[in-house]
């Protein structure tokens, strides 16, 4: 045996990657580099078999660092500041840390393709993101065609409510409708997307409310009973639906292709019934 087949060519791309929200996690998996990933978030529904094959050790705000830190991690993705403080607890205790902050649809674009960079697979991601902006136009085309387009709130919590954040604001723009908040979609933060009031979004008239409630069931009824909201359009027409959340607020591939197919959905029945 010579000298240079005895000496191991070490990998330089991260091999046991802690994915602390969903979205790198159904990256990887539709990258195929789903060995690499040693550890999840606990809210991780996409794809199903990674809730089988890995163990959860975090949640969105909080993490288990002890269980991390077994895993010998030689990476960790999260998202936003709002992952800070475990941030700051894994780079103290040595572990390489990558935390994404995107907020819209070519934001996502880019995201997948930085990942996919970062693990050594850059064509298979460039691909990836093709595919989805592929998707992105056909339902723009097919949103371009239809006869009306509805006024839309979109609300991701109830009390307080709040409206969409940028990237949902943009799929529900690309699926047909326009976004009764545009305004607000532009802040990053929550905290900067509360209504002022329960009857802010009934004066603006939305054709079609949807609902996602980040972790509980969306209730029509409770919203159609708020004060001021008898005569708006959406109640009057029950068109008041309900967006899943794992597939519309998490800023990751699931939102690009499940998302706004749902989005498209309700907004073409909406305008074939009001053609």
């Amino acid at each position: 045996m010579d000298l240079q087949s005895a000496v191991s060519v070490t990998d330089p791309f991260p091999q046991r990657i802690v994915c602390l929200t969903e979205e790198p996690t159904e990256t990887l998996y539709a990258l195929g580099e789903q060995a690499r990933i040693v550890g999840i978030s606990g809210f991780t529904v996409r794809p199903p078999e990674a809730r089988r094959e890995k163990p959860k050790v975090s949640a969105f705000t909080s993490a288990k660092l002890d269980r991390i830190l077994a895993l010998e991690p030689d990476l960790a993705i999260g998202f936003s500041d709002i992952q800070a403080d475990i941030a700051q607890a894994l780079i103290k205790a040595g572990v390489e840390v990558w935390i994404s902050n995107h907020r819209s649809v070519e934001g996502i674009l880019g995201y997948i393709r930085r990942l996919g960079g970062m693990v050594g697979v850059p064509d298979k991601a460039n691909a990836y993101a093709a595919r989805a902006e592929a998707h992105i136009a056909s339902v723009r085309e097919a949103a371009a065609a239809l006869p009306r387009r509805p006024k839309v709130y979109f609300e991701e919590w109830d009390e307080p409510a709040i409206s969409g954040i940028r990237w949902v604001a943009e799929l529900i723009r690309i699926a047909g409708g326009d976004d009764i908040f545009p305004e607000l979609a532009a802040q990053s933060l929550a905290k900067d997307r509360i209504l002022a009031d329960d009857t802010e979004a009934a004066r603006r008239a939305p054709d079609i409310v949807i609902g996602s409630w980040c972790g509980k069931r969306f209730r029509p009824e409770k919203v159609a009973r708020r004060p001021g909201w008898a005569e708006v359009p959406a109640v009057r027409d029950g068109e008041l639906h309900e967006v899943k959340s794992p597939i519309i607020l998490q800023p990751g591939p699931a939102c690009l292709f499940d998302g706004l197919d749902a989005l498209h959905a309700i907004i073409r029945r909406w305008a074939e019934r009001h053609a």
